[in-house]
């Protein structure tokens, strides 16, 4: 048989041995893979996109959660933008969570990153104090909050030397954004750090290599060649950032409810569903734009993979992969090689 017949008979026989794989499979090996694909996305149903859904029905009702449903059209969304005066202090709010985020905490990550890729001495500590943070949850850090920046027994007032004078880093409307946002950077920076220098060891030596042998300083080979490698990383990075900002609670409302000057989003959100008010249809519309936010970087994020995907696929079925012939040589400087 000629090698082209048998990549022909290669070729035909492929999709009719991946039929009589799955063919072989049992009852058993169907149900325990129904298993473990159904019990997944039934939880994601039922946990994620039902109560998603739910909240976008609620958002034009005036349900309290207690009397009959009622529709209303938009004027939840109407009455929220216009007509609440906690909305939009805490929309400027989680935009000034999102750039200290992405200004501060995550360059910071990137610069520990690199020092820690230059194998300093005592680099497994280093990086296992860098990363103690972000083991905690954020309730945790609000409370850790209250024991630093209390304004009578706080640890900054006395290291201050302002015992008698005390600043009060919490109550004061000024000032308390940016002390919790301290704190919230500094889990930040630990969880940025590991994904740069996890893409930093993963990068080629080589690269920097050839930049110092063009005579490029150590700055330059890391912004202009290391930096762009790290494409992938850098998107990562932005799109977790992002979603860290619109979603923070924990701390905020562990330090005083998110009231006096800590209002964001998602407290405005528990305020009026669980609270006192119980505008559970008002609530439900703030939380539908809070989603409508977050939805533009995740389906932002998910293009920017699937475009990678298909440019991936498509170089490689360009130069020969995955089609059962080899790739043609390019002609060097000096003619055509065998």
């Amino acid at each position: 048989m000629s090698d082209t017949s048998h990549r022909t008979a290669v070729r035909l026989r492929g999709p009719r041995a991946r039929r009589s794989r799955i063919r072989r499979l049992s009852r058993r090996d169907l149900l325990v893979l129904g298993l473990l694909l159904g019990i997944p996305v039934l939880l994601d149903l039922a946990l994620v996109w039902g109560p998603a859904l739910a909240s976008v029905g609620l958002s034009f009702t005036s349900w309290d959660g207690i009397g009959a449903i009622h529709g209303v059209g938009g004027r939840n969304y109407a009455d929220a933008t216009g007509n609440y005066p906690p909305f939009w202090p805490a929309v400027r709010h989680n935009l000034i969570w999102l750039g200290f985020l992405a200004l501060v905490a995550s360059p910071l990550g990137l610069f520990f990153a690199v020092l820690l890729d230059r194998s300093l001495r005592f680099s497994r500590f280093y990086r296992s104090a860098v990363y103690l943070p972000v083991v905690l949850s954020l309730a945790v850090i609000g409370f850790i909050a209250q024991l630093v920046f209390s304004r009578d027994q706080g640890a900054l007032n006395g290291l201050l030397g302002r015992t008698g004078d005390p600043v009060d880093w919490i109550g004061d409307p000024g000032i308390n954004l940016w002390a919790v946002l301290l704190l919230a950077g500094w889990r930040h920076t630990g969880y940025v750090m590991i994904l740069y220098l996890a893409g930093l060891k993963s990068a080629d030596p080589s690269l920097k290599e050839a930049a110092a042998i063009d005579g490029a300083s150590e700055a330059q080979a890391f912004f202009r060649v290391v930096l762009p490698t790290l494409r992938p990383v850098n998107v990562i990075v932005g799109v977790i950032t992002v979603i860290e900002a619109l979603r923070a609670f924990d701390i905020v409302y562990a330090v005083n409810h998110g009231r006096n000057g800590l209002e964001l989003l998602s407290v405005l959100v528990t305020d009026n569903i669980i609270g006192e008010a119980s505008r559970i249809g008002f609530g439900s519309a703030i939380a539908v734009l809070l989603l409508g936010v977050s939805l533009v970087f995740i389906i932002g994020y998910l293009a920017h993979e699937l475009s990678e995907g298909r440019s991936g696929s498509a170089s490689g079925s360009g130069n020969g992969r995955g089609t059962g012939r080899p790739a043609r040589r390019r002609r060097g400087a000096g003619g055509d090689r065998p």
